[in-house]
């Protein structure tokens, strides 16, 4: 497995190996000692799976502290956009993102710890994501940022067909969050 620390601290980008032959791949997709030694100590709780058509955003999602969750994403079907941005006010890279493409193609996965607000755009006709979480969902430390922040800058392959909830099309700009609700 190849893990290449990102330019935003804590964020990881693995390359788990794949052993492939006539008759397809297989490719370890977790394995606790192995990703603790490159970096990732959280232990995770929670799964979660979604499936997305093209052109379909989903985030940027967060869950405040104390329930701040770190995920580990990849792509199970299809292709998707992914990003994360920094919601640490203490960091020098505060408000920046980084965004990759994962496919199951490639078979990527992205961690990033709790500080990060998390999103996706579903790229391929369809699109399965699997996310890894480090704490339970809680709808009462649910929290996130729009998408298509200005200030943000994100630089989404698809802008034109992107389809969002209405619920994260309500979500504030980063600018609009109050302090206590970052980390």
């Amino acid at each position: 497995m190849k893990c290449t620390p990102l330019p935003l601290e804590g964020l990881l980008l693995f390359e788990p190996r794949r052993f492939a032959d006539e008759r397809g791949w297989f490719a370890e997709l977790w394995q606790a000692e192995r990703y603790r030694a490159a970096g990732v100590a959280e232990a995770f709780v929670q799964d979660n799976l979604s499936s997305s058509r093209r052109g379909v955003v989903r985030g940027l999602h967060y869950q405040q502290p104390p329930r701040a969750q770190g995920k580990l994403v990849s792509v199970l079907r299809g292709e998707v956009y992914d990003v994360v941005v920094d919601l640490r006010r203490a960091s020098a890279t505060f408000g920046r993102w980084i965004g990759r493409r994962l496919s199951a193609e490639n078979g990527h996965q992205l961690y990033a710890p709790p500080g990060f607000a998390h999103g996706f755009q579903a790229l391929s006709a369809e699109a399965v994501f699997h996310y890894k979480c480090t704490d339970y969902y809680d709808a009462a430390a649910e929290a996130g940022i729009r998408w298509d922040d200005p200030a943000l800058g994100i630089d989404w392959p698809l802008p034109e067909e992107a389809r969002v909830s209405e619920k994260d099309a309500a979500l504030p700009l980063l600018a609009g969050v109050p302090p206590e609700r970052l980390f």
